[in-house]
Order: structure tokens, then sequence, then C-alpha cells
């Protein structure tokens, strides 16, 4: 019972400081994870470019081919109103990337509940046994 109260306690703390980033953040975030993978910078700058751009869907991957060659198109009209063009490669890159960061968020979680583990509820009343004291 008291393992679940603070489990709890630290995935609301957890939900909480998720919710306090703004969309455009979590783009951002995501953009600098692409270029950082090898993606390229492309800035919808023409109007052949703009009519283009806007046939992908926003905020999701395709799957293009040219010349034989698969590439991937990732399309940002919140941000910078380009697209991050990236072959293979840089595709598994970033693939690896995200689940390299999600398996070090996951680590952090778990360390922060351990360290729940160990926290003295003495001075706060006992909590949950004999009960909070209001």
């Amino acid at each position: 019972m008291i393992r679940i109260a603070k489990i709890t306690a630290v995935l609301g703390l957890c939900v909480a400081a998720a919710a306090c980033q703004n969309p455009k953040e979590v783009v951002a975030n995501k953009e600098d994870m692409m270029i950082a993978s090898g993606f390229k910078f492309v800035a919808a700058n023409t109007p052949q470019r703009q009519a283009a751009f806007r046939t992908l869907p926003p905020h999701k991957f395709s799957r293009e081919i040219k010349n034989g060659q698969v590439f991937y198109v990732y399309p940002d009209p919140t941000v910078c109103v380009c697209i991050y063009v990236g072959d293979a490669k840089a595709y598994g890159n970033y693939r690896n990337n995200v689940f390299q960061k999600n398996l070090a968020d996951e680590q952090q979680m778990t360390a922060d509940t351990n360290a729940m583990n160990s926290w003295d509820w003495g001075p706060w009343g006992g909590y949950p046994y004999p009960g909070w004291y209001y």
C-alpha cells in the first residue's frame, strides 16, 4: 500500500512536469534531436515548396522515394515552416536516440521512486499509518 502511494506520487509529479511544456518546446526538442541524427533542414521558402509542404501530414514522418533512394521527411508548420529530410541512416539514428532518451527518462524516474522509499515519514505524522493529520 505504501509503495503504491509513493509510485503514484512520483508519477503524478512527472505528469505535472510534462504538462508544463508547451507544444512548441516539444516540437523544437524533437527537431534538435533530428538535426543531431543527421537530418537536413529545408525551408519552404518558394511557392512550389509551400504547395508541396501542404500535402504532407504535419509533425509526422513520411517515407518518400526519389531516384530509387529512400528518404524520410518531417514537415513542421508550427516552429519553422520547413521540412527535415534524412536518409535511412539518419532515421535509424533518430529512432535510436529517441529510444535512448526514453530509457534514460525511465531510469531517472526509477531512481526518483527508489529515493522516495527511504524517505522518513515520521515528521509527517507517520503517513499513512496511523493516519495523515490534517
